[in-house]
């Protein structure tokens, strides 16, 4: 048989006290914010109000009345304080789930299994259909005695809203991405496999080198997913060695170069006495050639690569690091802009891409201890500046 202490009734409020001795009443009387109705509840030892709590709180006694519903839960349930203490905690939180049941007789906090402790978080509707994360902790003064308090908390749901509006733009990004290669992948092999006598030479090396670099775009469409789910994790690996800055910017420049682009096009300036940069090459590489790549193909006229050492700042004289600054001469990323540019799906013109490139750039370059911004450059274009430290290993410091 179940131990616990019967449902309060709705009769019941009129006599019993709240937690600390006052007549409901009184309680009743609280202030809107929730804060003069919410008794101690272990807090003030700490010097911390209910109402400094960030998500909602609302206490109901071993009767089944609120004593407590602070700020938070205000603001969360759009009810005043002051009608909610000294109420039945059934009507103070008309809580249903998403199948349209009422939840606290479908749970019976005062009823039920006396091992019971809580109900872990779940989506629960208010009146009106608005959404909000519940859990609950019931307290008893013994291990099978009856529920002496049940501590509710509540949070909005915007924040997991948002990111699974994040997540669901990264599913359709990614499966648009991958169907235009994978596609030409299909109809090149699949001609080539039903045709291969008819074609000359040149026109399967053709076929072949569009599979191959539709091959390519979809390795680095999955690298840069990998990429991201490590640094939404805070798993980015950084293997730090040494790296000749001025060397892997000449290596990109050339690349470009070797696609086409005009060597007039670029403009290299290396400061002479740059301090030793340990950092991981591959992942300085695929910043270096990120930002390179939205110059070239975002930006217009001289695409500037200036690489210095970075000044001594302030509160650390003896700091030492490299900064490398990227700017072109195109109309630039508009002032509303500058905000987004490093976040998901950002992206500054129609000319393809994914918008997930300067989100793991700034992703990795924080990996490293390093700090990346945007601004407009001299002559108007973009300009990317990116420091970072000297970073030497532990063991050779």
């Amino acid at each position: 048989m179940a131990v616990g202490t019967s449902r309060p009734s709705k009769s019941a409020a009129a006599s019993v006290g709240d937690s600390v001795g006052r007549p409901v009443a009184q309680a009743a009387d609280a202030s809107a914010y929730g804060a003069p109705g919410c008794p101690p509840l272990g807090l003030g030892d700490l010097g911390i109000d209910p109402d400094d709590l960030p998500d909602g709180l609302v206490v109901a006694d071993e009767t089944g009345l609120v004593t407590c519903f602070n700020a938070a839960a205000v603001r969360i349930t759009a009810t005043p304080g002051s009608e909610a203490i000294g109420l039945p905690l059934e009507h103070v939180l008309p809580l249903e789930d998403l199948k349209g049941r009422r939840w606290w007789p479908l749970t019976d906090p005062y009823g039920g299994l006396a091992t019971r402790v809580g109900q872990p978080e779940r989506n629960l509707l208010l009146p009106g259909g608005r959404e909000v994360l519940v859990s609950a902790r019931y307290v008893r003064e013994t291990p099978m005695g009856p529920v002496r308090r049940v501590v509710v908390t509540l949070r909005g749901t915007e924040a997991r809203r948002r990111t699974e509006r994040s997540h669901a733009e990264l599913i359709a990004t990614v499966a648009h991405e991958l169907r235009s290669p994978l596609t030409s992948v299909k109809g090149f092999t699949a001609t080539l496999l039903a045709k291969w006598e008819r074609f000359t030479d040149d026109q399967k090396r053709l076929m072949l080198e569009t599979v191959d670099a539709d091959a390519d775009r979809v390795t680095r469409l999955i690298a840069e997913l990998l990429d991201i789910s490590r640094i939404d994790s805070g798993r980015l690996e950084v293997r730090r060695q040494p790296v000749d800055i001025a060397v892997a910017v000449g290596r990109h420049v050339q690349a470009h170069t070797a696609r086409g682009q005009s060597p007039d096009r670029f403009f290299v300036r290396v400061e002479c006495g740059l301090p030793a940069l340990w950092a991981d090459p591959d992942k300085i590489d695929q910043v270096l050639g990120n930002l390179l790549e939205n110059a070239v193909r975002h930006g217009e006229g001289t695409v500037t690569i200036e690489v210095a050492a970075a000044p001594a700042q302030p509160g650390d004289p003896d700091e030492k690091g490299t900064v490398v600054t990227v700017s072109d001469e195109g109309p630039g990323i508009p002032e509303e802009s500058m905000g987004r540019v490093f976040t998901r799906f950002w992206r500054g013109s129609k000319r393809g891409g994914t918008g997930l490139g300067l989100y793991i750039v700034k992703g990795i370059v924080e990996a490293h201890g390093g700090t990346i911004t945007v601004g407009r450059g001299p002559r108007g274009g973009a300009e990317f500046r990116f420091t970072l430290p000297v970073g030497a290993p532990a063991y050779l410091s």
